[in-house]
């Protein structure tokens, strides 16, 4: 009877481990972008490759498990036997070219996937700019080129590539849109680069993959990939707000708080992002046409005379 009761609650012990995953979204299994298109190849090749051998080695356990069990009197008994040229192969020929495989496919993805290589697409058309900026605990997404400004919410147009410099005004996190693909982290002063691209219209979860606190579960954020004519009625809708981004209202934004909602800043203090990269390097930023660090003072200097 006590026999009977441990078994059956082993099989519900085992049912109850799979629960779990059906709350999991496998989002970077299905990919609305390029670049997430060729990480879900890579996956999905590398998994079948290692599964060469994981296969056969299950089946053969099985097979010789049952071959040789006590009760099988009549399977041949070697005691005597200690080696194999054909095994000696085999155990190390298969994963030795698996790995030379793994290592190929890895090797040119890496290099084609570089988040700061700009797109194929961006041969023909003009990247859309997006400086981000990792707080605690939400995301800021600053569109220079438009001058607005949001929180906990990325739009942007469908089949045009989007260039993302991204830092951090807290603690190290990572910027991730699963389905668009490529994480990268956001560094305190620092600069990383992104370029992702959507090819379907959607809305696609983007999240912080690297723990950062108290409030990490809820830095989360939208991004809202649309078509041209519905992007530019957002923006316009963004530059109807009435709050505007300058330096104090900034302070209080950068401030650590969590689960915050979607806010929508028609104007942005001019360099504001450059300014929160400097301040943990002493005033200094990177150029980000020639790669070279300069002083803010500099770097607002060219853009006035640009301007």
């Amino acid at each position: 009877m006590r026999n009977k009761y441990l078994k059956g609650t082993a099989r519900l012990a085992g049912l109850a481990s799979v629960l779990p995953l059906a709350g999991c979204d496998w989002d970077i299994l299905n990919p609305k972008g390029p670049v997430g298109d060729q990480l879900k190849f890579l996956i999905v090749e590398s998994v079948i490759a290692m599964l060469i051998v994981v296969v056969p080695t299950i089946i053969m356990v099985c097979v010789f498990a049952w071959k040789y069990r006590a009760s099988n009197t009549s399977a041949e008994y070697l005691p005597k036997w200690s080696h194999s040229n054909k095994v000696e192969a085999m155990i190390w020929g298969v994963p030795t070219l698996i790995v030379i495989f793994l290592a190929i496919i890895t090797y040119q993805t890496c290099h084609s996937l570089d988040p700061y290589r700009p797109l194929d697409a961006e041969a023909n058309t003009k990247p859309l700019d997006v400086e981000v900026v990792a707080l605690d605990w939400k995301w800021l997404f600053i569109y220079p080129t438009e001058g607005i400004a949001t929180v906990n919410q990325l739009a942007i147009p469908v089949n045009t590539p989007v260039h993302f410099v991204i830092t951090s005004d807290a603690v190290m996190n990572s910027f991730f849109i699963p389905q668009l693909g490529s994480m990268i982290y956001a560094m305190a002063g620092m600069q990383t680069q992104l370029h992702l691209m959507a090819t379907e219209a959607g809305d696609y979860l983007g999240e912080s993959a690297n723990y950062s606190g108290r409030g990490f579960s809820d830095m989360k954020f939208r991004t809202l990939a649309m078509p041209q004519d519905q992007y530019a009625a957002w923006v316009e809708k963004v530059r109807a707000s009435s709050d505007q981004l300058d330096n104090p209202t900034y302070a209080k934004l950068a401030a650590p708080s969590e689960a915050e909602p979607v806010r929508y800043f028609s104007h942005v203090e001019p360099n504001l992002f450059d300014e929160i990269v400097a301040k943990y390097n002493n005033g200094m930023v990177m150029d980000k046409s020639t790669g070279k660090m300069i002083h803010i003072q500099s770097a607002m200097s060219d853009m006035n005379m640009k301007e």
